[in-house]
């Protein structure tokens, strides 16, 4: 009887053991988020719950300070748009040139 043998004669897989087995001990270790990948969730929660929660409860938020409501119906969806295309392009700058947050 081998190692890869239980006490009834059947095979059992032992990880991290085996003829196809690779060691992974020089692989890093996973980072996490980061502060670019909260600063994104971030601006994402902003784009996705308040921006339309501003919408929702006062669509005439821009006439106060005089622009036109049909203006600032183009305006309000716009903004969240154009911010949320920045943050994923700066967040993925940071992930594709092989830079951490803390350099």
């Amino acid at each position: 009887m081998n190692s890869e043998d239980d006490e009834t004669g059947g095979y059992v897989h032992r990880p991290g053991t085996g003829p196809g087995h690779k060691s992974t001990r020089d692989e890093p270790e996973p980072a996490g988020f980061g502060t670019k990948g909260w600063g994104l969730v971030a601006v994402l929660v902003l784009c996705t719950l308040v921006i339309p929660g501003v919408i929702y409860l006062d669509p005439s938020v821009f006439a106060s300070v005089g622009v036109p409501y049909n203006i600032a119906l183009l305006i309000l969806p716009l903004l969240p748009a154009g911010v949320l295309g920045l943050t994923a392009v700066w967040s993925m700058t940071g992930a594709t040139n092989g830079t951490s947050d803390e350099d």
